[in-house]
């Protein structure tokens, strides 16, 4: 019985106060992405909370080491150091993972995150990829040399782990 008397009332108030509001639009957004800034690290064995740094013996090497001596990166299609300013490339090889290098250009402008993951995106020459390759270092003990992965294939003689991913901390 209550509802049958609101909803002529409602109904009377509606009409007694629909005037039309006037219309506003919302300022225009970017069409490009805020950078995002952060540490890039390993999170599962063997390089589990290493982070990605150059080499302290060759700077332009990339290498997964101890938080100690992390660097931190802006990320937008480029991931650049904000320590040294440069960039990370992926270098061309013939095999399936591929060597990576810091330098002044940005030669790679395909990374992207999905969530925390940082992958090369859709559309890019590499397509969408998120795996990695990881190898003990030669020359570092206690680093790990990264390699950007694009099937299956390892370096013969060398200690390795295949299908890693690499992570900004937890953007929970």
């Amino acid at each position: 019985m209550l509802s049958s008397t609101l909803i002529p009332l409602a109904i009377l108030l509606h009409q007694a106060t629909s005037t039309p509001l006037p219309v506003t639009h919302p300022a225009p957004i970017s069409a490009a992405a805020a950078p995002t800034v952060g540490k890039i690290r390993g999170v599962r064995d063997p390089i589990y909370h290493l982070y990605l740094q150059a080499s302290p013996k060759n700077a332009s090497l990339p290498l997964l080491g101890p938080e100690s001596t992390a660097d931190t990166f802006t990320i937008t299609p480029t991931i650049q150091s904000r320590k040294t300013s440069l960039y990370l490339n992926i270098q061309t090889a013939s095999t399936s993972y591929k060597p990576l290098s810091w330098g002044k250009e940005a030669q790679t402008t395909a990374w992207g995150l999905e969530g925390d993951t940082i992958i090369t995106v859709q559309g890019s020459s590499f397509g969408r990829q998120l795996n990695w390759l990881v190898c003990k270092s030669v020359d570092n003990s206690g680093y790990y040399d990264l390699f950007f992965q694009t099937g299956s294939e390892t370096p013969s003689g060398r200690s390795c782990s295949n299908y890693q991913t690499i992570h900004l901390p937890c953007l929970c």
